[in-house]
């Protein structure tokens, strides 16, 4: 068959289906990531979301020029690259048709910390003064600044405590770069004995056996929300034959989680020590730090650092990888941020097998939390008996509390696992604000459920909030006060969920929208949300949709008169009809 011109319509062979690829488009991507004809490794598919990461930066937005270019730079489908991008919130895609984005792009973080602070007045008041044309204000998940709410992103500039008028004066500056971070660096980390266990641990002074013995002593758990005790997770790994990988989670993305940046900015040499510590006890290939793209001043400090180490011989140049996410929530979950370190839209594995097993480039793999690993050196230095005897009420060791809401002092607070919030609060946190009574709090982020101030009392730690139907999660604690609409607060959290659902699975892509739909009447119907809840959390693949319905039915357990003083009727009534 031949076409008008007189060439066969056929596609020749070794070209790829689709538009064709600018050549101007392809020369234009090899200058700003390379030329992969010279290095193999930038056609990896693990790099493609760095790729992108590029790109946005470069040109503020992803055209499908520019797709279809990095598909035939990557030898990649083009549907791969296009789902890929269209995943994650912080990748602009234009289409053919459509208009780029302006320059400049305002993010007021929407968490319940920062609606407390009044972001909605923040996010209105912006949208009512800039020039649509030149910059866009758009809603955000939270930032991992909930201490300093309300909180803003121009660019990558965070502006804290963020007012309109100093919004608009970073506007008018066009300082949009990452704020200022004063970091240990490593000369003064050596000084205080830093690197000595990682050291010892290489010159067969510390054994592996050693260690572990230390992490169980200390009853050292995972800090990231699902506590699985360390050294158990390590033996896991450990058994498996190899290649193994190490992975950090660095993607703290649970609303009022802030305690990972919190230690990254003060002390990244222990963190890493740490880091390393557990690649040489697993006898890792390579470590990788995937971090939030939400902190891009750490982006830059976590570089710096690993060229320390490099420089200095401590690690071999590339054994260290760093990795950023693009703004998907759902990448907490282990399985889902393997996903997206292979370049891939970020959506949980079906387990077994468990990352243990076939994580990593389908290898066993160690997944740990920024905060574990940071409590490794001082647990090895003190010993994990010295660890363990910190708590109360029965429990044990230290839980860094990212606190946020309604009390004089919020921020990182360290305390004594098991610690009660009413004991968190008078002790670390100068009190409740002014003016406001303690009415209901978080005791684990968006996730961990909500608990009436009757129930300030119960410890705080694993294993003590299920009863409740709680749980500790990341330790993020969010206070609130008489002064907070209950039902703000629930379709708030269920908006969040709704908005990170990855939508693999129905009972989470649509459970969230329909909870979100159903909470925001005036009247709650008992049997539809109950039934609803059972259905998410029995059929949903992860974590998200499992604990989404968690703060209604916190609600509904707990807070009923509550909710009848604000307006809100619940009802046992059956509803006809199906969900």
């Amino acid at each position: 068959m031949t076409s008008q011109t007189g060439t066969s319509s056929r596609r020749r062979r070794g070209y790829p289906k689709g538009r064709d690829v600018a050549p101007v488009a392809l020369a234009t991507l090899r200058g700003l990531l390379g030329d992969e004809r010279l290095n193999e490794q930038l056609k990896q598919r693990d790099h493609l979301i760095e790729h992108l990461h590029v790109i946005q930066e470069a040109h503020g937005h992803l055209s499908m020029v520019e797709l279809r270019a990095l598909a035939a730079y990557m030898n990649l489908p083009m549907a791969a690259v296009y789902e890929t991008a269209t995943f994650y919130a912080h990748f602009d895609v234009v289409h053919d048709h459509q208009v780029p984005p302006p320059d400049t792009t305002i993010r007021v973080c929407d968490s319940l910390s920062c609606q407390l602070a009044g972001a909605q007045a923040l996010h209105d008041a912006l949208a009512a003064r800039v020039d649509p044309e030149c910059v866009r204000v758009v809603r955000a998940p939270c930032m991992g600044r909930c201490d300093t709410a309300p909180v803003a992103e121009v660019g990558h500039h965070h502006v804290l405590y963020a007012t309109a008028d100093g919004v608009e004066a970073v506007v008018d500056t066009g300082h949009f770069h990452p704020e200022a971070i004063i970091w240990q660096r490593l000369a003064e980390y050596q000084q205080a004995g830093g690197y000595r266990l990682l050291a010892s641990a290489r010159d067969g002074e510390v054994s592996v056996e050693a260690l572990l013995q230390a992490l169980e002593t200390s009853g050292l758990r995972g800090l990231g929300g699902a506590g699985f005790p360390t050294f158990k997770k390590w033996q896991a790994v450990r058994q498996e034959a190899g290649p193994r990988y190490c992975v950090i989670n660095a993607d703290e993305g649970e609303p009022g989680t802030f305690k990972d940046r919190y230690y990254l900015e003060r002390a990244p040499h222990q963190f890493l020590e740490g880091a390393l510590v557990s690649a040489w006890a697993i006898e890792a290939k390579a470590l990788y730090i995937y971090l939030r793209d939400e902190y891009p001043g750490l982006h830059r400090v976590l570089h710096e650092a690993i060229a320390e180490l490099e420089a200095e011989g401590i690690v071999s140049p590339g054994f260290i990888v760093m990795r950023r996410g693009a703004g998907a929530y759902i990448c907490g979950e282990e399985s889902a941020l393997i996903e997206s370190l292979e370049g891939k839209p970020g959506k949980p594995r079906h387990r077994p097998p468990y990352v243990a097993q076939q994580g990593l480039f389908g290898r066993p793999t160690l997944v740990n939390n920024v905060e574990t690993v940071y409590w490794i050196v001082p647990i090895w230095q003190k010993g994990g008996a010295w660890f363990a005897q910190q708590g109360r009420n029965g429990r044990h060791g230290l839980r860094s509390f990212s606190v946020s809401g309604r009390v004089q002092k919020p921020g990182v607070h360290v305390a004594p696992a098991g610690i009660t919030l009413r004991e968190l609060i008078d002790e670390y946190c100068g009190g409740m604000a002014a003016g406001h009574t303690l009415a209901a709090y978080l005791p684990g982020g968006a996730s961990g459920g909500i608990l009436p101030a009757s129930k300030a009392d119960v410890p705080l730690d694993f294993d003590t909030l299920q009863a409740h139907g709680c749980f500790i999660g990341s330790a993020a604690i969010v206070v609130l006060s008489d002064h907070d609409s209950l039902q703000a607060v629930a379709t708030n959290l269920l908006a969040f969920f709704a908005d990170e659902s990855c939508g693999q699975c129905t009972p989470c892509r649509v459970g969230t929208e329909k909870m979100l739909t159903l909470i925001e009447q005036p009247t709650w119907n008992v049997q539809a949300l109950t039934r609803l809840a059972q259905v998410m959390q029995n059929a949903s693949i992860c974590g998200l949709g499992q604990a989404a319905p968690n703060p209604v039915l916190g609600l509904l357990k707990d807070f009923r008169p509550a909710l009848a003083q604000q307006q809100i009727i619940v009802s046992d009534a059956a509803e006809g009809g199906a969900l």
